[in-house]
């Protein structure tokens, strides 16, 4: 494993709260909106809400910065972009586990991707204002510790062919460990979005869904509507899904680094100390 050392140096260019190291330096109330957004949520909901699912993955900072060394590119581990592909059969065949992003076109897929690679800043994430703009299946190698896979978007602009790109891949990958289900907060759950959701349960296959965009909200209020919503849809419609929402921005980075540590713990790449659930 990298030391602090190395994740201070990847910040290098990178936004000013890419880094856990500055993340610590911000206010205690900024510091755990940031590391855990959801908790800024909680003291606006009633007391008779039970929130404990909101709990299941709680990593300590030395858990966090554990996983934050990952996504550092070095000699030695290198973070690159490998490959795209347009159908199963052209799929690399990697020793790694997946895991893969789906979403609406313009969820911000690519956006999120890229804040996660930030520390790696000469990885190469393409990220384009055009919705539907990823086509392929996208591969990114992290070292040899797992593959993070950008899959083209649903619904608008998406690819003729996205259902027999996406489904035989999310059924038939044996490599893939999680798919995260990215659902745009600042908007009510989306048809398309109940489709993809259907079509995650029938693949029987453990994803989780994660709330993006949470900085263009226009306040608390519409934020924590949407979340309930979302947690009803997962308690009442779910059985593969992790009943944890996560909250993430690819501009204020807030969830990023949970979001680091969840993908580093479920692809086994490191062993955590202060959680309970997966």
């Amino acid at each position: 494993m990298f030391g602090l050392g190395g994740a201070r140096q990847c910040r290098r260019g990178a936004h000013r709260l890419a880094s856990l190291h500055d993340v610590m330096a911000l206010p205690p109330k900024k510091r755990q909106g940031a590391l855990f957004p959801i908790s800024v949520l909680e003291g606006y909901l009633d007391s008779s809400v039970d929130t404990t699912d909101f709990h299941l993955f709680q990593p300590s900072a030395a858990d966090i910065l554990k996983a934050e060394t990952l996504f550092c590119s070095t000699p030695t581990h290198k973070i690159d972009y490998h490959t795209s592909a347009e159908r199963m059969d052209h799929a690399p065949s990697l020793a790694q586990p997946e895991v893969c992003f789906i979403g609406r076109s313009n969820v911000g897929k690519s956006s999120l991707i890229k804040a996660l690679f930030s520390l790696s800043p000469e990885v190469e994430v393409r990220v384009s204002k055009t919705p539907g703009h990823t086509k392929k299946m996208n591969f990114f190698r992290v070292g040899r510790s797992f593959c993070m896979v950008d899959m083209p978007g649903y619904g608008h602009r998406a690819p003729r062919d996205f259902v027999d790109m996406v489904e035989p891949y999310l059924l038939s990958r044996k490599s893939l460990v999680r798919t995260f289900m990215l659902v745009d907060g600042s908007l009510d759950f989306q048809k398309n979005d109940l489709i993809a959701l259907e079509m995650c349960e029938e693949m029987r296959r453990p994803y989780v869904i994660v709330l993006t965009k949470v900085d263009k909200c226009g306040g608390r209020g519409k934020l924590l509507r949407n979340l309930m919503a979302l947690q009803d849809v997962i308690q009442s419609q779910t059985r593969c899904c992790f009943p944890q929402p996560f909250l993430a921005s690819s501009l204020s980075y807030s969830g990023v680094h949970l979001l680091r540590c969840f993908i580093a713990h479920v692809t086994g790449s490191i062993n955590l100390r202060d959680t309970s659930q997966s």
